[in-house]
């Protein structure tokens, strides 16, 4: 457990995701089209998960990948700190894809921006759905989800973090 009020536990998160995997296969009928990309790091694993849940409903493998944003971001270069040079793996052609986009937690829409601007340099997918556990508001850019696991209001000063067996080793979404 991490202090901070908790706003979601493991079983929430896993009833989220699978809540998530059937809306998506709802709202996108041409199954064979979609394709899973995570904004490293959170983003990624949550993307990895819904994969094999899309992959065990629709019944074939379904392509994820994994994008870095950081060289995109709009405020690196006036950053103090250096970049963390995260991996990037698209290893299938986003052309005629509906790209989920993924990402742990919904802020300004700044990361979001980042990230499409790099899923482009990879083609033009048909479509881009944005994907998030949790939304916070605050936008400073016109972004919004198309899948939201929990919308939480929060003051601009407070910070959500998400926790996750695969890099945190639990489950879980505190409010701090």
């Amino acid at each position: 457990m991490h202090s901070g009020k908790e706003i979601m536990s493991a079983a929430d998160i896993e009833r989220c995701l699978d809540r998530l995997a059937c809306q998506i296969l709802e709202q996108v009928p041409e199954h064979e089209s979609i394709a899973l990309v995570g904004i490293q790091r959170r983003g990624a694993d949550l993307a990895a998960r819904l994969c094999r849940l899309l992959s065990e409903r629709a019944g074939r493998a379904l392509p994820c990948g994994e994008l870095d944003i950081n060289l995109y971001r709009d405020d690196w270069t006036t950053s103090k700190s250096t970049p963390n040079i995260n991996a990037t793996r698209i290893d299938f052609p986003v052309e005629d894809k509906t790209i989920i986009l993924i990402d742990d937690v919904l802020f300004t829409g700044r990361t979001i921006r980042s990230a499409l601007e790099a899923i482009l340099d990879f083609g033009r997918p048909r479509c881009v759905k944005l994907l998030v556990l949790v939304d916070r508001g605050h936008r400073e850019l016109p972004i919004q989800a198309d899948f939201t696991g929990k919308t939480v209001s929060t003051e601009r000063d407070r910070q959500i973090n998400v926790f996750l067996k695969e890099r945190d080793g639990l489950d879980q979404v505190v409010l701090n």
